[in-house]
C-alpha cells in the first residue's frame, strides 16, 4: 500500500527524481554529427525554413558577388515597408494601429471608409460577456498578468455559441473580438491584482468608442482618465511596431504549429500567450528595465562614458547583474546593422524624455545603444553586426507613460495578437497538414528486464 506523503516529503521525493531528468543531457557533438539544427537555426543563427508566408518578412541582408552582407534591418507588412506606414499615420496625425490590423488581416491598406467601418466594428465587439469581468477576471487574481490573460481568453471558449467551428468566417469572427477585447483582459486582469493583493483602490473604466485602442489603454488603466496626445501617440506606434514580426518568431510559430492540429481559436491564442510570457521572448524589456536600474546602483556617475562602458564589460564578463554574459536589449536573431522598429521608436523616445524630464537617462540608454555594440562585436570575435533592438527602448517608453511593469509584456500581447490572427488564417486557409517536425532518437536500444518489485 503506497504511503501517504506529507508537503516536506513530496518535495524531497521529486527532489530525488529530478537529478534523473537533470542526467539525461544530449552531448552537443550530437548535434553536429546528425547535422540538426539546434532551435531551429544553422550555425549561423539563420532560422530554417518552416513554411510560407505572406503577412511580413524581416530582412537584414543582401546579396553582393554571391555573398550574403549584412545592411540596415527592414521591416514590411503585407510588403509594405513598416517605415513608410508610420510616415503616413504620422504626417496625417492619425493613429495607426487600426490601420495596421486591418492590413494584416486582408493583406491591403483600407480606404478611408472601410477603415472607419472596421474601426466601428472593433469598437462594437469590445465589450466583454456579461458578468464575465466579475466572475472570471475578479475572482483568483494572479501576480502574472500573462498568466491571468491566458486564462481568460481560454475562459472566452465557454462564452462562444460556436467556440470549434473553423472555418474562417468564424475564426475571423473570433480572432476580431480577441483584438478588439485584449484590452479590457489586460487592464482589467492587473486591476483586480492591484486591488486585492496590493489593496489598491478599485476603479474599473469602460472604453469609449470615440477612441482609439491606444487611447483607450491609457483611458481604462489611469483613475483619472487624463493622458496626453504625445502619450497616446507614443503608445499608439509601440502597436504598430509590435504588431507583427514573421512567423518564425516563438509565439507566433506557436499560433501556426497549434492552429494546423485542427484546435479552437482560443487554444491557439492561449499557447501563443504561454510562449510570449517568457522572458527570452516577451519579456526582454522588463530584463533590460532590471540591468539599467543595476547600472545606475553600481555605476558612481552615469553620465560618464567611461564608467559606463566599464559597466558594460563587466556584464559581458559575467561579472555584473544576472551574470549571463548579456548586454539586454543588443542584438537581434535577425537584424544586424539596425532594427528599424528601434529606429522609428528613438526619435519619439527623445521627444517623451524631454516632456518627462528624462533627458539624462535617455542619453543613458543613446550612450549604451552606442558602445555596447563596439563592446560585443569585440568580445565575441563576431562578423553579424550588432545593434540596439526595439526592446531596448520599449520599457523605458512605458516607464515614462507610468505604465505598470506587470502590463509590459501584456501590452505586446494586445499588439502581436493582431499577428497571430493573421497567421492562424493564412495556415487555416493554406495548410491541411499538421506541423509535424522530426527528432532523431539517440537513445541506446535496451532489453526489457523485469524489474524486482517484491
Amino acid at each position: 500500500m503506497a504511503k501517504f506523503l506529507n508537503n516536506n516529503e513530496i518535495n524531497d521525493e521529486i527532489r530525488h527524481l529530478a537529478d534523473k531528468c537533470t542526467n539525461r543531457v544530449i552531448p552537443v557533438e550530437l548535434y553536429e554529427k546528425y547535422k540538426v539544427n539546434r532551435g531551429l537555426r544553422d550555425n549561423n543563427g539563420n532560422g530554417v525554413l518552416t513554411g510560407l508566408s505572406n503577412i511580413a518578412s524581416v530582412t537584414a541582408k543582401k546579396i553582393v558577388d554571391g555573398e550574403e552582407i549584412p545592411t540596415d534591418g527592414k521591416l514590411y507588412y503585407q510588403g509594405i515597408d513598416v517605415e513608410d506606414i508610420v510616415a503616413g499615420f504620422i504626417k496625417e496625425k492619425r493613429f495607426g494601429f487600426e490601420e495596421v490590423i486591418y492590413l494584416l488581416l486582408f493583406g491591403e491598406l483600407p480606404t478611408k471608409d472601410e477603415l472607419a467601418e472596421f474601426q466601428s466594428l472593433l469598437t462594437s465587439c469590445c465589450s466583454l460577456p456579461p458578468k464575465f469581468t466579475r466572475d472570471i477576471i475578479m475572482k483568483a487574481p494572479s501576480n502574472n498578468m500573462m498568466n491571468t490573460l491566458a486564462r481568460s481568453v481560454l475562459m472566452l471558449y465557454y462564452y462562444d455559441d460556436n467556440p470549434d467551428d473553423i472555418s474562417i468566417l468564424n475564426v475571423l469572427r473570433q480572432c476580431i473580438k480577441l483584438i478588439a477585447q485584449f484590452p479590457m483582459l489586460a487592464v482589467y486582469g492587473f486591476q483586480a491584482f492591484s486591488h486585492y493583493e496590493k489593496e489598491q483602490s478599485l476603479i474599473i473604466h469602460n472604453p469609449d468608442s470615440n477612441l482609439s485602442i491606444a487611447e483607450n489603454i491609457l483611458y481604462i488603466l489611469r483613475p483619472d482618465q487624463q493622458y496626453t496626445d504625445l502619450e497616446a501617440r507614443i503608445l499608439d506606434l509601440s502597436l504598430v511596431l509590435h504588431a507583427e514580426h514573421g512567423g518564425g518568431n516563438n509565439s507566433t510559430f506557436a499560433v501556426r504549429v497549434v492552429t494546423s492540429s485542427g484546435t479552437d481559436t482560443y487554444s491557439a491564442v492561449a499557447a501563443a500567450l504561454g510562449s510570449l510570457k517568457g522572458p527570452k521572448h516577451g519579456g526582454a524589456n522588463l530584463q533590460v528595465m532590471k540591468m539599467i536600474e543595476d547600472l545606475k546602483a553600481n555605476v558612481n556617475n552615469w553620465q560618464n562614458e567611461g564608467q559606463v562602458a566599464d559597466y558594460l564589460q563587466k556584464l559581458l564578463n559575467k561579472e555584473a547583474f544576472d551574470k549571463s554574459g548579456l548586454i539586454y536589449g543588443i542584438g537581434h536573431a535577425i537584424y544586424s546593422l539596425s532594427d528599424p522598429r528601434a529606429k522609428l521608436f528613438e526619435s519619439f523616445v527623445k521627444s517623451l524624455s524631454v516632456k518627462k524630464n528624462r533627458e539624462e537617462e535617455y542619453n543613458l540608454y543613446s550612450t549604451i545603444a552606442r558602445i555596447a555594440p563596439e563592446l560585443i562585436k569585440e568580445k565575441r570575435r563576431m562578423y553579424k553586426g550588432v545593434s540596439a533592438n526595439i526592446d531596448f527602448y520599449s520599457g523605458f517608453v512605458y516607464d515614462m507613460l507610468n505604465l505598470p511593469l506587470e502590463l509590459y509584456t501584456p501590452i505586446f500581447a494586445i499588439s502581436r495578437i493582431a499577428g497571430w490572427s493573421a497567421h492562424r488564417i493564412e495556415e487555416l486557409v493554406n495548410s491541411s497538414r499538421i506541423i509535424r517536425p522530426a527528432y532523431k532518437s539517440v537513445s541506446d536500444i535496451k532489453p526489457y528486464i523485469t524489474p524486482d518489485l517484491r
